[in-house]
């Protein structure tokens, strides 16, 4: 009986301990969601002025290469042109980067980027894209292109560098620019659209499996991946194929009126090299280079949009980084 007694008392406590510590997260849930509801910004713009980390680079480098003495009138001449650029009104060159998937996922960050650019950016200041992607969805790509004519529309120069790829929704973002850089073996153009999917109605009906679809309006769906498609699916759906193309075509008419559409248009790409015969970019040139050159008579800002997190992802991400799982 003592034995019962004391298993007892110690379910009794552990119950309440549980209870407790469900009590105690259920707090925190309920602070946590609150505080977002009420939360006025949603996430964080970060700004690095890159001229500073080009500078923190030289002297590193001049720190271990130079002697004393020429250490010593090196940051002597650094301070008086920290005056001078103090004193003289230099231009703006803001950065961006846009790292696109197949939903076009960033432009979330790119919308919120560019809105921030827009409440002071002046006439006389450039924004810098550097981007990469390889396309995707059209209307995320379309969205993301309409958010890069914003800046156009507010007479703002806009260059995009495209380093590696800036292919079909990529070259649709790409095409607004006042001027596209590419490096000599990015690809570039795949200016054309494409959609696939497989069919699994024979293995369906293989199986003895019926697939049942119901629709109001002829061509609510055109083909599909368990039915049956037919011959009037599959052209209404080519025909939407190409009416999506001509669009694409026009856009990128619209801004570079210099392209030959026939030659470029066919859905292949092309490295930068070729990219420049094509009047597809403009220069063969790096992002790197080009900033650098920037920095001598321009003042460089990288912005970044982060979005907020949930606080679960919050406090998943703190639990991993105490564990020294990251």
């Amino acid at each position: 009986m003592a034995f019962l007694s004391e298993y007892g008392l110690f379910l009794a406590k552990t119950a309440t301990l549980v209870a407790a510590v469900l009590a105690a997260v259920g707090g925190v849930v309920m602070l946590a969601r609150r505080g977002e509801g009420h939360s006025e910004s949603r996430g964080r713009l970060d700004i690095r002025h890159l001229n500073d980390s080009y500078e923190r680079m030289a002297f590193a480098l001049k720190s271990a290469t130079l002697s004393k003495k020429a250490l010593k009138h090196y940051r002597k001449e650094q301070k008086a042109r920290e005056k001078q650029r103090e004193k003289a009104e230099r231009r703006r060159v803001f950065v961006l980067n846009f790292h696109g998937d197949i939903r076009a996922a960033a432009v979330a960050s790119l919308r919120e980027e560019v809105t921030a650019l827009l409440t002071v950016a002046q006439p006389d200041d450039e924004v810098v894209l550097r981007l990469e992607s390889a396309g995707g969805l059209v209307h995320g790509y379309g969205l993301a292109a309409a958010q890069l004519l914003r800046i156009r529309d507010r007479q703002i120069k806009l260059t995009v560098a495209v380093d590696k790829v800036a292919a079909s929704g990529g070259y649709m973002m790409a095409c607004v620019a006042d001027h596209i850089l590419a490096a000599p073996f990015a690809v570039v153009g795949s200016i054309g659209v494409i959609a696939q999917l497989p069919n699994f109605n024979r293995l369906l009906k293989k199986n003895e499996v019926d697939f049942e679809q119901f629709m109001a309006g002829e061509f609510k769906r055109t083909v599909t991946v368990f039915g049956e498609n037919t011959e009037q699916g599959r052209r209404k759906f080519q025909e939407e194929i190409e009416d999506t193309h001509l669009l694409f075509k026009e856009f990128v008419k619209t801004h570079r009126p210099s392209v030959d559409l026939e030659r470029v248009a066919t859905g292949e790409h092309w490295f930068g090299a070729r990219a420049v015969e094509s009047r597809l970019v403009d220069e063969l040139r790096t992002s790197d280079d080009y900033l650098l050159a920037a920095s001598q008579d321009a003042d460089l800002y990288e912005v970044s949009y982060a979005g907020k997190k949930s606080w679960l992802a919050r406090l998943m991400a703190h639990t991993t980084e105490s564990l020294g799982w990251s």
